[in-house]
């Protein structure tokens, strides 16, 4: 089991899904509703799920998901903050066993450009 997340930036709407054991984001095509350049979240996928989307005004991302977790199980917490373009930038990070049982993750842009995880 996993989830999907939707949000909508200064750039139209961004969709995020997980296939096979990772996590990915793309836009959202506003006329014909497909997605254009799926993103993986980098490194081996394995046992990614549960992605969540925040956009800022700039319109960077921020891309989190949760690794290894599983029915009564939690796990890792990682996120990557990519710029309006797509292209990742240095924010990135790893929390081992920041995800509880039947936990997940939220995100949020703040108003000053910057980024909130909850966890």
């Amino acid at each position: 089991m996993s989830s999907e997340a939707l949000v909508e930036g200064p750039n139209g709407v961004i969709a995020a899904w997980e296939t096979e054991g990772q996590v990915k984001f793309a836009r959202v095509d506003p006329q014909s509703l497909k997605l254009t350049n799926p993103v993986a979240a980098p490194g081996a996928g394995k046992g990614r799920k549960h992605p969540v989307l925040a956009v800022n005004a700039a319109g960077q991302t921020l891309f989190a998901w949760t690794e290894g977790t599983a029915w009564n199980r939690g796990g890792a917490l990682a996120w990557q903050v990519y710029d309006a373009n797509g292209t990742q930038s240095g924010e990135q990070g790893r929390v081992e066993n920041g995800i509880p049982a039947w936990g997940l993750a939220a995100a949020a842009a703040r108003p000053d450009g910057g980024f909130v995880l909850l966890h």
